[in-house]
């Protein structure tokens, strides 16, 4: 009895110890961000400090291997990104890429995650095309995307009486995305598009854009923009009087980073979409301060999805008793995603993570009780209200 037991134990360990792998005895995770251009802000440094927390929260260690965090800047250019991924993946040994604001760079290194067997967590970009037409098995998109952001805002705008619209729109995939999506669902709910003007990113100077949006009379002018771009434009539409005549201002996709750049004055009343708030309850303030300790800003939903992203990421190696791409995709879909900020999460087989989102208000000076007190929540929109539905996808890991 004691032979069987001892070999049924050995048996045991060596089947644990193949199962439980780790490649290179680390799990290496990538955050490719933008520490120097227009999206510094709403991502960059405080994604990175983000992807630490995660780690932090979850342990040093994933099956008794280290993790590793390491970062760099794509500067907003494709060739750029693709350049630090390919070495991270040749010589890097980077199992996971993690973040990347910016549509482009996004869709690019999507692309070869997919060829090289690796995992993409992308809490930066939004282009909708990610889980739709150009949907991968090994890509996560874990925050946002134009497809909800458009929905959730465009709806509760119509609903207020702003039926006619005219779009300033960044002219790369992001905006004309964002715009795209938008359109249809004005359209749907009997509103119309007047017209658009595209403008290349890191533009400073939005003058004859807003003259543009001011003279089309549209009830509301909508920003399919991102980062600085937001920035000066609200302002500067601002400092046109648009407001003062009657125009709405809609920010279709803005970070709290924004506002406090924008301001209460100028930014007071603007809609927006999130998939994460730092103010929600005791939880979120609590985890927001010890980021806002070491980020000097309070989080963006950007810098949120990179912690649920990596935290879930980790969970999941945990789970496969691997970091094995495919069986660690496996676990993520199978497991709820539960962090500070998302509950009751789930992964769908097309990449997207069906999560919350919720429709806010800028409020004005005067509501603001304390710093970085800018939105009020006006509504929670349930995940499979706020996302495209499967019968709507063109993704074929949806068809199966």
């Amino acid at each position: 009895m004691m032979r069987q037991f001892l070999a049924a134990t050995i048996v045991a360990v060596i089947t644990t110890a193949a199962h439980a792998q780790v490649s290179d005895d680390v799990v290496r995770i990538g955050v490719l961000t933008d520490l120097s251009s227009w999206g510094r802000d709403n991502s960059g440094p405080g994604s990175v400090e983000a992807a630490r927390m995660a780690v932090e929260e979850f342990g040093p260690t994933v099956l008794g291997k280290p993790i590793e965090i390491i970062s760099a800047d794509h500067q907003m250019k494709t060739d750029v990104g693709v350049q630090i991924v390919r070495g991270w993946f040749d010589n890097g040994k980077v199992d996971a890429v993690v973040d990347i604001p910016n549509s482009g760079i996004a869709i690019a290194v999507h692309n070869m995650v997919r060829e090289r067997n690796k995992i993409a967590l992308l809490s930066g970009p939004g282009a909708s095309s990610l889980t739709d037409e150009l949907c991968s098995p090994n890509t996560v998109h874990f925050a946002y995307d134009t497809y909800a952001l458009s929905k959730v805002t465009a709806s509760a705008v119509i609903k207020e009486g702003g039926k006619s619209w005219f779009f300033v729109t960044a002219d790369y995939a992001f905006g004309q995305q964002l715009e795209k999506d938008a359109t249809r669902f004005i359209n749907e709910m009997g509103g119309k598009v007047l017209g658009s003007v595209k403008h290349p990113t890191n533009t400073a100077d939005f003058s004859s854009f807003a003259l543009q949006a001011q003279s089309s009379k549209a009830d509301v002018v909508a920003f399919a923009n991102a980062g600085q771009d937001t920035d000066n434009s609200i302002k500067q539409s601002g400092e046109f009087g648009l407001v003062q005549g009657g125009q709405k201002l809609v920010g279709l996709l803005m970070f709290d980073t924004d506002v406090h750049a924008i301001g209460l004055n100028a930014a007071q009343g603007t809609y927006m979409t999130t998939a994460s708030y730092w103010n929600m309850d005791e939880k979120t303030r609590a985890w927001s301060k010890k980021f806002y300790a070491r980020a000097n800003v309070m989080p963006t939903m950007i810098q949120t999805g990179v912690y649920g992203s990596v935290l879930h990421y980790l969970k999941a190696i945990q789970a496969a008793g691997t970091d094995d791409p495919k069986a660690v995709m496996a676990k993520m879909r199978e497991l709820p995603i539960e962090d500070t900020f998302v509950h009751g999460g789930k992964l769908r087989e097309d990449g997207r993570v069906i999560r919350d989102m919720y429709l806010a208000k800028v409020k004005k000076p005067s509501e603001s009780k304390e710093p970085w007190d800018y939105l009020d929540i006006v509504k929670t929109v349930k995940g499979d209200d706020a996302y495209r539905p499967v019968s709507e996808s063109k993704c074929p890991l949806l068809k199966k």
